[in-house]
């Protein structure tokens, strides 16, 4: 190739602030970083973008089980090694404070799948994979329908469940439910015999976790030991069932809150490239949440001028009505100058259930369908 013709990669950073467990499949590992791959070489082939895309990885256990700091000092890393735009951190109480230090330090744009707010900034845009506002609102909007007017809630001792509990405190208001009992668990795994009595005592009808979710892993067993079966809802914790069985096992049972709908036509187009390029069609969040941040990055990409942070981070505000692969058919991606969060419609997120085989999931319900 000749001087003219030759060009640096674009760098990009893929932060994870949490640590996958020992005998994570290789596969689910690889559902993380392939979907990036495939849509930036696909950009690539197409002339859509003129450079390669070079993926830099960071994994450090952040909270729940780690550390702020170290979740910072793996952002700088990646700014250090020219990174134009960094994915993660994707933990609320790691994103939170980050985000201060993107803005005092670092002021390289970061894109992030947190539920909260307060991640929101001049540089923090998010694709949220759940909501700490909106989801409260849905789990009202099913336990409405479902005819329940009494509810006990377990909640994370956590920025993740504090928030989740303000917010469903108002929901509920608004929908004549009333929360009989409230109980603090730890964030992770703990025994939650004394807090499940504590919520059962007071006879809801039904049961809501607020939380990241490694705090429901003793919750089952707790109901079991109470001969307790109640229907019960959790958040976007739902999908962290696929970290392993322990996790799987936790949420049998429970209706949480996802971003996969079998019936999105784009979705199901990108998995067919996806099968086509790795032999394999993962039917679960990840791979299409990452697909949408991927495009938009791509678009970024190609719009940005100059090929800086701060070129990428006003491209992204250009991003505009991208078809979404994730959520209900009809989803849509856009940001603008002060639009930080990307997934536009209520049906960004839906209601799933697991199957007891181990390995599927069933839609429940779709949220803003009346």
């Amino acid at each position: 190739m000749s001087y003219e013709s030759s060009a640096e990669p674009i760098k990009i950073g893929y932060l994870m602030d949490f640590r996958l467990p020992d005998g994570y499949p290789k596969e689910m590992k690889e559902d993380f970083s392939q979907p990036f791959e495939l849509l930036f070489n696909e950009a690539l082939e197409a002339g859509v973008i003129d450079r390669p895309v070079e993926i830099v990885y960071r994994e450090v256990e952040g909270l729940p089980k780690g550390s702020v700091k170290k979740v910072i000092d793996a952002f700088g890393d990646l700014v250090d090694e020219g990174c134009l735009v960094v994915f993660g951190p994707n933990i609320s109480d790691n994103a939170v404070p980050t985000r201060e230090a993107i803005e005092e330090r670092f002021r390289v744009p970061a894109v992030s799948v947190t539920g909260s707010d307060d991640w929101l900034g001049e540089w923090t845009f998010s694709f949220p994979q759940g909501s700490l506002t909106d989801e409260p609102i849905f789990w009202a909007d099913l336990l409405a329908k479902d005819g329940h007017t009494e509810v006990g809630v377990l909640i994370e001792q956590s920025l993740i469940g504090e928030t989740y509990l303000r917010n469903l405190r108002n929901a509920c208001r608004r929908k004549n439910i009333r929360i009989v009992a409230e109980a603090a668990i730890a964030q992770t795994a703990q025994d939650v015999t004394a807090a499940v009595e504590r919520v059962y005592e007071a006879k809801p009808s039904a049961l809501v976790h607020c939380g990241f979710g490694f705090g429901i892993v003793f919750v089952n067993p707790a109901l079991q030991a109470l001969d307790w079966d109640p229907p019960r809802f959790t958040s976007t914790a739902f999908q962290n069932a696929w970290i392993n069985p322990v996790m799987w096992n936790a949420f049998l049972g429970w209706t949480g809150v996802d971003q996969y709908d079998e019936h999105n036509l784009v979705g199901q187009r990108f998995l067919d490239r996806y099968e086509k390029a790795y032999g394999r069609r993962p039917q679960y969040c990840v791979p299409v949440v990452n697909h949408d941040i991927a495009n938009a990055l791509v678009h970024a990409f190609a719009d940005a001028h100059p090929l800086s942070p701060r070129g990428v981070k006003e491209a992204m505000e250009r991003v505009k009505m991208l078809p979404a692969a994730a959520g209900a058919p009809g989803t849509r991606v856009s940001f603008g100058k002060w639009t930080r969060r990307a997934w536009m419609g209520a049906g960004y997120l839906v209601a799933r259930r697991l199957d007891q085989d181990g390995v599927n999931s069933h839609l429940v319900d779709r949220f803003g369908e009346e």
